[in-house]
């Protein structure tokens, strides 16, 4: 197993696997390998952080997409079953982790085989409510903001009702 090292100023290393041997890996890991480097550890790499973004763009276009794309739009239905299954599972928990297959939904959703049709669907359905989280998220945060406002009076009794009822058509 080959890895590549990064160095950083304050005499640490980051080390990261070989995109030659993450050809070997199932389809879905390469892809999410880069979006957990890229979302939980990038931030630590200090001034290598350049270096291990140019690298982690380098494993998704040589390796990880041209696998997805050949996988996916390929004749092989249970490959495709086995991977969206894979990523399905994924998506439950961490949807930030199958964002990179979400462009290539759509084109699943045309397929004749029931079962892709129905993963696509579930991915699908998992970015919608992951969306809808975030933004009623947003909405409760507003809604804080001007409760709090309204408590102190700094803005009418309209105001916030209206905001309260948007909040409240948006949970529903």
């Amino acid at each position: 197993m080959d890895i590549r090292i990064f160095k950083k100023k304050d005499g640490g290393f980051v080390q990261l696997i070989d995109k030659e041997d993450m050809a070997e890996w199932p389809i879905e890991l390469p892809l999410l390998f880069i979006e957990y480097i890229r979302t939980k550890q990038l931030g630590s790499y200090g001034n290598a952080k350049k270096e291990v973004e140019k690298y982690l763009d380098e494993i998704m276009t040589d390796v990880a997409i041209p696998r997805l794309v050949s996988v996916l739009e390929g004749d092989d239905n249970e490959t495709i079953i086995m991977a969206l299954t894979r990523i399905e599972e994924i998506s439950r928990k961490d949807i930030e982790m199958a964002k990179p297959i979400r462009k290539y939904l759509n084109n699943l959703l045309k397929k004749n085989n029931k079962q892709i049709v129905k993963l696509a669907q579930a991915i699908s359905k998992n970015f919608t409510n992951a969306e809808r989280k975030k933004e009623l998220a947003q909405k409760r945060k507003s809604m804080r903001e001007k409760e709090k406002l309204f408590l102190e009076g700094k803005i009418s009794g309209e105001e916030y009702a209206k905001a309260r009822k948007e909040y409240l058509t948006l949970k529903e």
